[in-house]
């Protein structure tokens, strides 16, 4: 772990400070390791950060609880991802609520080519496993990384299925990765961890909690191209991870049911209202993710030529993610602060490098490639 990286956990571990209050942060000062450096007056322009957090800042709290937690999770043979770090899920990044840190047990590729959430009810029918089975079958040979919760019903199907089909697949935790809840499915947890893993934005030795398992769910979401709802009742777990989704700009997919079935409900509803696309087989997915259809442009060699080393940083930046980014994330990986960076996108953008789009999130001109 490089002094930058060293940086951005230490301020993870300073309390009272969360993923905005970083992000914020970061923007405002370039890096994470400019943060620890800036003068007092500097850090209380930052929008909403207390003066108690700058305190600790500037007596550059965390950098010993950061040392104690990379001790532990090599301890428990697990891997702490930070928001810069280039295997941080890229579709995960472009999320406005996306978390700073993940604690990853595993060997999951979460930049896949292609990833699917499954989700559904706890009290899954045989209608609602059968259905899960048919379609992890009928969509093995695309290889797409298989996201859940771990959860009773639809959520350990899945994980079960995508095993039995040879392909890789997450777990996501409202507690920490060292502990499996339900403790029932600690078996298939373990069988994960070789062919995919578990991931969790908690430390280690934190219990599940109520208020822990919606924001489980935006990851759920967040790391996956599309999210599928295998029975829901009116309300639940399964429902909120669709709407966030749907607020992520993702793909949506609902299994009908039966009117009467209370755990159909939350499916039919999302189809009636055109919330979800209705999914009565996998050539559906197939059909409306274009995965048959999965052809690449040539690319081509940047000309970076007549750039300055500030241009040149941010192109390096944007090339090296496959999907556009945010400006948060721009200035984190070229190191800039946000003032002088939106500078540098402008003139990007005038001669032809940079695109912008809406939500202040960026992409490289045309098809350039890695460099």
């Amino acid at each position: 772990m490089n002094q930058e990286q060293l940086a951005l956990l230490a301020l993870h571990c300073i309390p009272g400070i969360g993923g905005f209050t970083i992000r914020q942060l970061i923007s405002y000062c370039g890096s994470a390791r400019q943060v620890f450096n800036r003068p007092p007056g500097k850090l209380r322009k930052v929008p909403g950060i207390r003066r108690t957090s700058i305190d600790l800042i500037l007596k550059n709290e965390g950098f010993h609880e950061a040392e104690a937690l990379l001790q532990r999770a090599e301890k428990e043979n697990s891997k702490i991802i930070l928001y810069s770090d280039d295997d941080f899920p890229r579709r995960l990044k472009n999320v406005f609520d996306a978390p700073t840190i993940l604690f990853h047990q595993g060997n999951a590729d979460f930049n896949s080519l292609k990833s699917l959430a499954i989700v559904g009810t706890r009290k899954a029918s045989s209608y609602g496993l059968g259905f899960v089975d048919e379609l992890i079958e009928g969509l093995a040979r695309h290889q797409p990384l298989i996201v859940s919760g771990l959860a009773y019903g639809i959520d350990i199907r899945a994980h079960r299925a995508a095993l039995k089909n040879g392909l890789s697949t997450v777990g996501v935790l409202a507690s920490g990765t060292n502990i499996i809840y339900p403790a029932a499915h600690k078996n298939t947890a373990k069988e994960m961890v070789t062919s995919g893993g578990l991931v969790s934005e908690y430390g280690f030795d934190i219990l599940p909690d109520p208020k822990r398992f919606p924001a489980r769910n935006r990851i759920i979401a967040g790391t996956t191209d599309a999210t599928i709802v295998i029975e829901a009742a009116a309300r639940g777990g399964a429902l909120i991870t669709a709407h966030m989704a749907n607020g992520y700009d993702r793909d949506v997919f609902a299994l009908p049911g039966n009117v009467h079935n209370t755990h159909s409900l939350g499916c039919n509803h999302l189809i009636k209202t055109h919330k979800a696309h209705i999914l009565t087989r996998a050539e559906d997915i197939e059909y409306i993710m274009q995965w048959d259809n999965d052809t690449r442009p040539a690319k081509i060699q940047p000309d970076l030529s007549a750039l300055d080393a500030e241009e040149k940083a941010v192109v390096k930046a944007l090339s090296d993610t496959a999907d556009a980014i945010t400006i948060d994330e721009l200035s984190w990986r070229a190191e800039l602060p946000i003032n002088k960076l939106a500078s540098v996108l402008l003139n990007l953008e005038f001669r032809g490098y940079v695109n912008p789009l809406p939500g202040k999130i960026y992409k490289l001109s045309g098809e350039l490639a890695r460099f």
